[in-house]
């Protein structure tokens, strides 16, 4: 239950509790369905709500970015789990979870809607997507429905409050609208530990068991997860109106997300000038709307700057996952955030030993979805957001003219905006790859410790510690936390560096194809010599300054991460053996990945965050959830 949560703090930070409120005071807004247009057939929130539930579909539905759709009511659920994180960031106050509202909300069992007074009625969205490289035709929210959006009253944040697993939608195709217990837990735990990693992502406020019995590959308990984000919209949005061939309606939700999900057109990024190497890094903003910048034949209007902020914001999202070793395991275009979170967590994982070819989807045969495939994966997604871009970026000084927005191309301007459009792909494709690199090397020093970055780190740093790795079928994110407690003292000879380098071992020892105890001891002396020289250069050798350096290693290298083997367990435990405790335990460990310790079970602890048992290194699962 909600009440045996710790209040656990992300990165071990406190922060005031002032401003939070109950849920009934938490202020709401429907900005989403007041300004996009819905569903024809069901226009208004009266015409779904008095509508027999089979008559919403599901169906094809055009001209729209929503249906009106209510949650399916629970008859009997129960609560197992809150984030109080979760229920910080949105504003709400402590111990309101275990009030009746709040359990009846995250149940479905509740809307801020009623015949009399109206309100705010729940919606569920209209998107398409591009499934393993081929067109998938209409997705949307099968399972899925956001009841309403809140401002946090203290942080000012807007988020989305959603539902998933609440029922039918006429987006759910041949399914059936729920979410089993299994998928529900992994997602509940994995979206606040990846936003406890600083990784932008979608976040889960509540995890409820309903009293359903879920037809999978088997009959499997029933579950909801109430999440949260900035926003649900995602490229797959734009994919079916684009599509459709709707123009008006891509331009209409382009400047929703400008002005409604971001911060308006001010707070886009202005154009690159071509004489600054570095200019990606940080580029000045607060070029007003109606300003067209760049050179001839790439000239940037609004749009374009719109569509380079999304694509920046995925460059940093990808970057992150390289540099913690997290896969989503289906990056679909639907799958594929325009605020570049994280999103929508079926088959992910996080890496166990080394594997660059490692997908945690037994389906991606092809490894289309592989760790070391995310970045080129997550920037064929966002060509196809420039395609569904390409008339509005290839328009330059042209998209305000009552001739392009009413009539359309002419003949004589098409080839002219083709050209330009891809010019400005191809160069915002050279920003994503810029942006990429510089945020996955700022991660990586910071991983490894270091204050300064060298040319030559990268090399003698990151590459080769990544083939070691590979190499030796060591574990990734094991061995950068056991690196930070490395002193300097401890490997200045060769002999001491072999001596250490078995920390990085699992119990059996090495299983690297050729590779024995000592040869791999060797190889990882060498590469800690190369590290320890960097070290040096960066803190001296200082016991003092070698301490500072240790704390600095453990506040971005986690002694926890939600591992394949951990959620199955935590899975069949609650699931199987009634084991409800254990939720709370585990999400405090998510919500605090760098500590030492949590004050639980320290036998317990240790094993969640020790050497992976041998059956649970890469595991892989399927999309059923």
């Amino acid at each position: 239950m909600a009440s045996h949560l710790t209040n656990g703090q992300t990165n071990g930070a406190t922060r005031p509790l002032e401003g939070l409120c109950s849920l009934a005071n938490l202020p709401k807004s429907n900005n989403f369905t007041s300004k996009l247009p819905p569903d024809p057939a069901f226009p208004t929130p009266k015409d779904s709500h008095d509508a027999p539930r089979v008559n919403l579909g599901p169906r094809t539905v055009r001209d729209a970015l929503y249906t009106f759709v209510r949650p399916v009511p629970v008859d009997k659920s129960e609560l197992l789990g809150v984030s109080p994180r979760a229920m910080q960031d949105i504003g709400l106050k402590q111990g309101e979870e275990e009030t009746q509202d709040f359990r009846d909300l995250v149940a479905g069992n509740k809307i801020f809607w009623t015949q009399e007074n109206g309100g705010i009625y729940p919606w569920a969205q209209c998107y398409g997507g591009w499934q393993f490289g081929s067109w998938a035709g209409q997705l949307g929210d099968g399972r899925a429905i956001s009841l309403f959006e809140c401002t946090n009253p203290q942080t000012k944040v807007k988020y989305e409050i959603q539902l998933k697993g609440a029922g039918k939608t006429p987006y759910s195709r041949f399914a059936d609208g729920k979410a089993v217990l299994r998928s529900s837990i992994r997602e509940f735990v994995v979206s606040e530990a990846l936003n406890a990693l600083r990784i932008p992502t979608t976040r889960a406020l509540a995890l409820t068991l309903t009293n359903d019995m879920v037809a999978r590959e088997t009959m499997e308990p029933g579950a909801i997860v109430a999440r949260f984000a900035q926003s649900w919209l995602r490229i797959g949005t734009f994919d079916i109106l684009r599509a459709r061939g709707d123009r008006q309606l891509v331009r209409q939700v382009a400047n929703y997300i400008a002005e409604d999900v971001f911060s308006g057109w001010e707070s886009l990024p202005s154009a690159l000038p071509k004489d600054k190497t570095e200019a990606h890094i940080d580029p000045p903003r607060g070029v007003s709307k109606d300003s067209i910048e760049g050179s001839k034949g790439a000239e940037e209007n609004r749009f374009t700057r719109l569509y380079r902020e999304i694509v920046r914001r995925n460059a940093e999202t990808v970057a992150a996952w390289q540099a913690y070793g997290f896969m989503n395991g289906v990056l679909n275009t639907d799958n594929t955030s325009i605020f570049g979170l994280s999103l929508d967590f079926g088959p992910f994982a996080f890496m166990d030993n080394f594997d660059p070819a490692y997908t945690p989807n037994h389906d991606d045969h092809m490894l289309r979805y592989s760790y070391r495939n995310q970045p080129s994966v997550i920037w064929w997604n966002l060509v196809r957001l420039g395609e569904s871009f390409g008339e509005l970026i290839g328009a330059g000084d042209q998209v305000d003219t009552e001739v392009f927005i009413n009539d359309g191309v002419s003949d004589d301007f098409a080839p002219i905006l083709i050209e330009r459009a891809e010019t400005i792909i191809t160069r915002t494709g050279e920003e994503f790859k810029a942006l990429f690199m510089t945020e996955y090397k700022r991660l990586m020093t910071s991983r490894l410790g270091l204050k300064t970055q060298k040319d030559s780190d990268f090399k003698d740093l990151f590459s080769n510690l990544l083939d070691t790795l590979e190499k030796l079928e060591l574990d990734f994110n094991h061995f950068f936390r056991r690196l930070s407690s490395v002193k300097v003292s401890e490997i200045v000879t060769e002999d001491q560096r072999k001596q250490k380098a078995r920390i990085f071992f699992h119990k059996e020892g090495v299983s690297g194809l050729g590779e024995t105890n000592d040869s791999a001891a060797q190889r990882v002396s060498t590469w800690l010599a190369s590290w320890r020289q960097r070290v040096v250069e960066d803190w001296g050798e200082q016991p003092d300054a070698d301490n500072e350096r240790e704390a600095a290693m453990k506040l971005v290298n986690p002694k926890f991460v939600p591992r394949g083997w951990v959620l199955d367990e935590v899975i069949n435990r609650v699931q199987n053996q009634d084991d409800r405790e254990i939720l709370g335990p585990i999400m405090k460990m998510a919500l605090e990945p760098f500590a030492e310790e949590w004050g639980w079970n320290r036998e317990e602890e240790e094993r969640f965050c020790g050497d992976v048992p041998r059956e649970g290194r890469g595991m892989m699962c399927s999309c059923s959830s």
